[in-house]
């Protein structure tokens, strides 16, 4: 920092949050003294936390003149050793810290290298080059690391941009639901978010700038659709059958690796009379970008995530709003959602040294595994029927008490609102609005089951005929294919999707699948989160596990890796007695995360640090090599 710096700065720390700035003075004075009282911040369990971290104001203007007067010091301790790192981890947060997560933080906040090297005397064997299906947050992760590596990469996309999840999805409303400063790629530099949530146009162009600033982009072909993928046993190598721009090209590669995650194909349900719709229907993944809403009757089918967003978006244009309901929501109430980050945290985070390593870990901490323990069963608890535990029981009656007061004393919608089952025994929702939106005169929620559907509107099974110009099916995606619907064929012609058939997906660490040499998958079977957290750190996890694979590989010689039949079974065992004792089993619960036969397929059981454990690295008992 230059002394030009001093009166932003002097400006800047008023916006700050207190924890942070502590941190900072650690490692700007080595003195300890920040990490005692009466300068220990009070725990606060706010997704996005109170600045003044329930400190007097006397010791806050203590921390921001002594942020002030060191700012430009040279840091006494720039790498903390993990004694301290934990110490200074308990004290930012007030919570009681696994020693296990110091390795995972050093790491997210940049104190130690998170990308495999090569040994010594080992290098990328020339014939050794990977083909990438999906250019979302996955596989521009794992491209990154590749490029780093110098193992040659293509990526086929099938849209004509990068982004995944993020180009594809541009309903009114959309935008992340995990703080950003977590929400984003731990090896690139800080991005300057404008709000701490935010919206699809921002979250897509970060995807492009970070494909182009680390050279993703050159290396993708665009309108690629992946029609099949067999495996040459004689060659070692993948033969892959790809339709571009209507015309079916070859590429082939030593390594193949499935990014096209579980969020990818629109999941449609079965109503008779869809085809004799006179008006516009469509998934919300497709959302027409010349539709105008205003002055029209619009019918949203589905009340997840995407409709708490949705909805709140849309209602004050439309004639009327019809909201059709199979099971309600929980959802916690969120302070800031739509805040955009002041311009003295904005300052600080791009300016004072270490500052946005402590934040990115504050946010981290708070939407990470804070929830784990609160989802698991207790075998002891006495009300299984409403909670599966005793802070699960108060984060339901929370809840509820959040839904009462929102929706003002109707009855009527309160009954319609207070899910019956668990909290958080399906994804985690964000209050964006939604339960004050259901008041206003023209909204109406349904939970009556849709019969059929004709030319002007949606019947219900209670004979109640109600009008609309547009359908939006807000229902999910096909979230058990995965991998399988890239027409995958191993060793001895086995193919994936018989492999996966009946809705019953599974890999080693979500990653690898047996009789299936170098084909590894990116946000696999039982890797999505379920209690908090980002989608991009289990990605980067995955790509650290793939990139070990391939150098583990390369130093054996070897041409060809492959999960064993064991080193699966054993993990997918343990995946399903986890699953045991978490909340999506709980009987009578009805997630998209389970099957049909009820067995969950799509998250994983363990809290974060510990699926960075399991993937850190390689086992080479897990794998056989060949030549």
């Amino acid at each position: 920092m230059s002394a030009v710096d001093a009166s932003d700065l002097a400006a800047a720390v008023r916006d700050g949050d207190l924890r942070v700035l502590l941190m900072c003075l650690v490692h700007l004075t080595g003195d300890e003294r920040w990490l005692a009282p009466p300068y220990l911040p009070r725990k606060d369990v706010d997704i996005v936390p109170d600045p003044a971290a329930g400190l007097d104001a006397d010791v806050a203007d203590e921390i921001r003149a002594a942020v002030v007067a060191h700012a430009h010091d040279v840091p006494v301790v720039d790498r903390p050793d993990d004694d301290l790192m934990l110490r200074m981890m308990i004290a930012s947060t007030g919570d009681r810290i696994d020693p296990a997560y110091v390795g995972m933080m050093r790491e997210e906040m940049g104190f130690d290298p998170k990308d495999v090297g090569w040994p010594d005397g080992v290098t990328a064997p020339h014939d050794l080059d990977v083909l990438i299906v999906g250019a979302g947050a996955s596989g521009i992760a794992l491209g990154v690391r590749l490029g780093r590596l110098g193992i040659p990469y293509r990526i086929l996309e099938a849209g004509a941009s990068v982004g995944g999840v993020w180009r594809d999805n541009r309903y009114p409303g959309c935008a992340v639901d995990t703080p950003n400063h977590f929400y984003s790629f731990s090896f690139a530099p800080p991005h300057r978010w404008t709000q701490y949530f935010s919206a699809q146009p921002e979250l897509e162009r970060y995807m492009n700038e970070i494909a182009d600033a680390f050279g993703v982009t050159e290396r993708v072909t665009f309108g690629a659709t992946v029609e099949h993928a067999t495996w040459d046993e004689a060659q070692s190598r993948w033969a892959v059958d790809v339709c571009v721009d209507g015309r079916i090209r070859q590429f082939d590669a030593a390594v193949l690796v499935s990014a096209v995650g579980q969020l990818q194909a629109p999941k449609l349900p079965a109503i008779d009379g869809l085809d004799t719709f006179a008006g516009d229907a469509f998934h919300s993944a497709r959302w027409p970008a010349d539709l105008d809403l205003r002055g029209r009757h619009v019918a949203i089918v589905g009340t997840g995530a995407t409709a708490m967003q949705l909805v709140p978006a849309i209602a004050s244009e439309v004639a009327s709003l019809t909201i059709y309901q199979r099971s309600a929501q929980w959802a916690r109430p969120i302070d800031h959602y739509h805040d955009p980050i002041p311009a003295g945290s904005q300052w600080l985070l791009e300016h004072l040294p270490y500052y946005a390593a402590w934040y990115r870990f504050t946010m981290t901490w708070r939407y990470a595994d804070g929830l784990h323990r609160h989802i698991q069963k207790d075998p002891d608890w006495p009300h299984p029927e409403r909670a599966v535990n005793r802070r699960n029981d108060l984060h339901r009656q929370e809840m509820t008490d959040h839904i009462v007061a929102e929706l003002g004393g109707r009855a009527d919608l309160v009954a319609k609102c207070v899910p019956d089952y668990p909290p958080f025994g399906k994804r985690i929702l964000l209050d964006n609005g939604w339960f004050r939106v259901l008041l206003e005169p023209h909204v109406e929620l349904v939970t009556e089951r849709i019969d059929h559907i004709d030319t002007d509107g949606l019947v219900a099974s209670d004979g109640t005929h109600r009008r609309a110009d547009v359908i939006v099916f807000a229902t999910g995606f096909e979230v058990t294919q995965m991998a399988a619907r890239l027409g995958v064929v191993g060793s001895g012609g086995q193919r994936l999707a018989d492999a996966w058939a009946d809705e019953n997906p599974s890999a080693y660490l979500g990653i690898s699948a047996p009789g299936f040499p170098n084909f590894f998958c990116l946000q696999g079977p039982n890797s999505g989160l379920g209690h908090g957290g980002s989608a991009i750190f289990q990605s980067e996890c995955q790509s650290r596990h793939i990139t070990g694979c391939l150098v583990e590989m390369a130093a054996r010689g070897a041409r060809r890796i492959e999960v064993t039949q064991h080193a699966h079974d054993v993990d997918v065992a343990e995946v399903d007695a986890a699953h045991e004792r978490m909340i999506w089993t709980h009987p009578g619960m009805s997630t998209y995360y389970r099957n049909r036969h009820g067995r969950v397929v799509t998250v994983t059981p363990w809290r974060l640090v510990d699926y960075w454990s399991r993937t850190h690295e390689v086992d080479p008992a897990a794998y056989r090599f060949g030549g």
